[in-house]
C-alpha cells in the first residue's frame, strides 16, 4: 500500500509547491515596488534668534534643520559643536560654506553651550 500512496503523494506535493512558490515570488516582487507617499511637514518659518552669527546659521542650517530642532538640542561644548558642524559637512554633505563654520560654531556655543 505504501508503494501505491508514495507516487500519489509526490505528485500531489509537486502540484501544491508550484502555486505556493509563485505566491511567494509575487509577494517578494510587491515588496520591491516603490510607492509614492505624501508627507505633511510642520511649518518651518521660524528663524534663529538674532545674534552675532545668526545669518550664517540661518543661511546654512535651515535648508535641512528647523530652528526649533536645533534650539532643542542638548548643550554641547565648543569642540562638540565644531564636531557636529563638521560632521554635517563631511558625513552628510551639507552645503555649509567652510568660511561660515566658525561663525556657526560661535553662534551655537552662544545659545547651547555646556561652557
Amino acid at each position: 500500500m505504501f508503494r501505491t500512496l508514495l507516487p500519489i503523494a509526490l505528485i500531489a506535493g509537486a502540484a501544491f509547491v508550484s502555486p505556493c512558490a509563485q505566491a511567494q515570488d509575487k509577494q517578494a516582487k510587491e515588496k520591491l515596488l516603490l510607492k509614492s507617499v505624501s508627507v505633511d511637514l510642520p511649518n518651518g518659518d521660524r528663524m534663529f534668534p538674532s545674534k552675532l552669527g545668526s545669518d550664517a546659521v540661518n543661511n546654512n542650517c535651515l535648508a535641512c534643520h528647523s530652528a526649533g530642532m536645533v534650539l532643542n538640542q542638548p548643550v554641547l561644548s565648543r569642540s562638540q559643536w565644531k564636531d557636529e558642524v563638521n560632521k554635517m559637512r563631511t558625513a552628510y554633505k551639507a552645503p555649509v560654506d567652510a568660511g561660515d563654520v566658525d561663525a556657526i560654531v560661535d553662534y551655537l556655543v552662544s545659545i547651547r553651550s555646556a561652557n
